[in-house]
């Protein structure tokens, strides 16, 4: 009772206050429990308004960030998403309660086996995972309606853009080691379109079309 009492008060207070109004994504956030996705010692904290450790030196994003990256996908229930770093597994947890399926590939074993205990012990059977380099995608299961990055990239990663179905959205943060842009890009039939949603602070994109080191 507790931490659904704090959920909703994250919901409103940190997401919906700050103009975020995509029923699905709000109610995704009501329902996902974010401190299962924390240490026992961090759960008192779970559902502030700022990052937190997960170990292996990766975050778990501040809830607005999360709601913000979700909205700007504009899932349907029929999406398939992919997802680059699965992390602690929130993000991923969030979009298997709206899109038909998610696909999260995760770099670091420990977080990777971690975060798919999570997955089966809250029952969500459309996450599929993969332990490796996300980077170059998931080209056996493309193309993908949605794409979602979280972690800061140098440039867009070419495998995503030839992933990402026609009518399809891809956000990411793109920039240099400490600070980058939120950027959301929709593959339309003649290219791609890009908008900026805003400044951002990410962990390094690791891997062969992301940062070498």
């Amino acid at each position: 009772m507790r931490f659904e009492r704090q959920r909703e008060e994250m919901v409103s207070r940190q997401i919906e206050s700050r103009g975020i109004e995509n029923p699905r994504v709000l109610e995704a956030m009501r329902r996902v429990p974010r401190h299962l996705f924390v240490s026992e010692a961090l759960r008192d904290q779970a559902y502030g308004d700022y990052p937190l450790p997960i170990g292996e030196q990766q975050t778990i994003s501040q809830p607005y960030i999360v709601a913000e990256m979700t909205a700007a996908l504009d899932l349907t229930p029929d999406d398939r998403v992919l997802e680059l770093g699965t992390g602690s597994g929130y993000q991923a947890a969030v979009l298997a309660e709206i899109a038909f399926r998610v696909y999260t590939i995760e770099r670091i074993y420990a977080l990777y086996a971690r975060a798919r205990k999570i997955f089966d012990q809250l029952h969500y059977h459309n996450i599929v995972t993969r332990y490796g380099d996300g980077t170059t995608g998931w080209p056996e299961e493309a193309p993908f309606d949605a794409i979602i990055v979280t972690a800061g990239a140098p440039q867009l990663p070419k495998p995503l853009l030839d992933q990402l179905a026609v009518g399809g959205r891809m956000v990411l943060p793109i920039g240099d080691r400490r600070t980058q842009d939120l950027v959301k890009v929709v593959r339309e039939k003649e290219g791609f379109r890009q908008i900026s949603l805003g400044g951002c602070r990410f962990v390094k994109l690791m891997g062969e079309y992301g940062w070498k080191y």
